[in-house]
Order: C-alpha cells, then structure tokens, then sequence
C-alpha cells in the first residue's frame, strides 16, 4: 500500500473542494474556466521547474511512495500535485471570499506587499548560489511586483488572506510529503540548495513556492470574473 501515498495524499486534497464545487451559493463549478486557464499556465511553468530541479538534484521523489508511471521523468503523482493543490487553494480563496464579507486585509496589502518583495529581493541575492532559495525568492517577488505596479490588483488583501488559510492544510499535506509521519520523505530536499529552515519537515522555500504559485494562478482565474473585491453588501447572491 505505501505505493500508493502521494497519490493517495493527491486525491485527499481534491476530495472536500470538488465535492463542494457544485455548492449552490459558491457556484465554484461555473468559474472552472478562468480557474483551468490559470491551473494551465501555472503548471506550465512550474513543471518545467520542477524537471529542471529534479534533474539537477535539487529535490527528488522516493520511488517507495510511488505508483511508478512517469512523464518526462516527473512520476505522475506530481502531475497530479499541481492540478489538486491550486484547484483546492483557488476553492479556499473563493469560499472565503463567499462567506467573509469584509476585504479585512485590504488596507495592509500593498504595504505588506512591498514589504514582502523586498524582503525576498535581498534574501534571494544574498543566497544566490543556493538554487532553491534564489529562483523560488526572487520569482515571488517579481511576481509581486507585477501585481502592485503595473496590474495593480485589487485583490492582493483577498488572496493574502486565502492564501494563509490555505497554509494550514500545506503544512499537513507537505508535511507528510517531507517525511512527517513516515519512514522516509516521499519528496526530498538537497539542503545544499536552500537554507536549511524547516517548518517541521518542510522547508522553509515551500511557503513562498505556494505563494507565487497560487497568486500565478488566481491571476488568471479572476482576469474573466472582472468583479470588485472591496466590502460585499450583504445581499450579494451569486
């Protein structure tokens, strides 16, 4: 059985958000296009990452923990991986943005945004040759430069906030794909290529990997939407 536990770990993730995605008040179905657009493009670029970084020994995958079909040297549970983990994050981020009315971060975004970008400007720099830190640092903080100066997203205090609850069920699902509660990590990490801060098992990378991930992909999920993403009034039904 232990064959099976990524792809056990990748159909956990999906189960509860595609249930809950013909929800009559969420209508989280109707928005699939925007949503596969951006899963599309996002996994476009992170999969040609994630080839390069596995061929070059940044990270690996456990062949225990594997079912065993590949493409393009990626097992087919890491395909997988970036289908069911932005279509369940993107869920998160619409139910929240369903069921908590007030846009409570949006005064902090773009402070908090600048912030965080510069921040992950000087790390990423400073840590140049660790590979994992510089490309996934500084690839967030462009991407956060995109959305503050030239999109000028009106949304940035809505995803923060989706993207922290999202950080709750990262840290159990990566955590076990890291090695918590197993025998051995189902995905390892050469430490040689990043700072060798782990939240539990995980490094500490993996955060803003999610971040630049996810925000990659609700870029193109709310560009058809063309909502505001102020204060809901309390009779908004959709």
């Amino acid at each position: 059985m232990e064959k099976f536990y990524y792809l056990g770990l990748d159909l956990f993730t999906l189960s509860f958000p595609f249930i809950r995605s013909f929800e009559p008040k969420l209508h989280y179905w109707r928005k699939w296009p925007g949503l596969f657009t951006g899963i599309a493009v996002m996994a476009t670029v992170f999969l040609v990452w994630d080839a390069i970084f596995t061929a070059n020994g940044v990270w690996g995958f456990n062949p225990r923990y594997l079912t065993g079909p590949k493409l393009f040297h990626l097992p087919i549970e890491e395909w997988l991986f970036f289908l069911v983990v932005p279509y369940s994050c993107v869920f998160i981020y619409e139910a929240l943005r369903y069921y908590v009315r007030r846009d409570i971060l949006g005064r902090i975004a773009r402070p908090l945004s600048i912030v965080l970008m510069l921040v992950l400007l000087v790390v990423g720099v400073q840590y140049i040759d660790h590979i994992y830190t510089a490309i996934t640092f500084l690839c967030t903080a462009a991407m956060l430069a995109i959305h503050l100066f030239i999109l000028k997203s009106t949304y940035l205090g809505r995803f923060y906030l989706g993207y922290a609850v999202s950080l709750i069920p990262f840290l159990l699902v990566n955590g076990i794909l890291t090695g918590w509660l197993l025998d051995e990590p189902i995905v390892w990490y050469n430490d040689a290529e990043n700072l060798g801060i782990r939240l539990n098992t995980i490094p500490i990378e993996d955060s803003q990997y999610l971040l630049f991930f996810l925000l990659l992909t609700i870029t193109f999920y709310e560009r058809p939407l063309k909502r505001e993403h102020g204060d809901l009034p309390p009779a908004d039904h959709r």
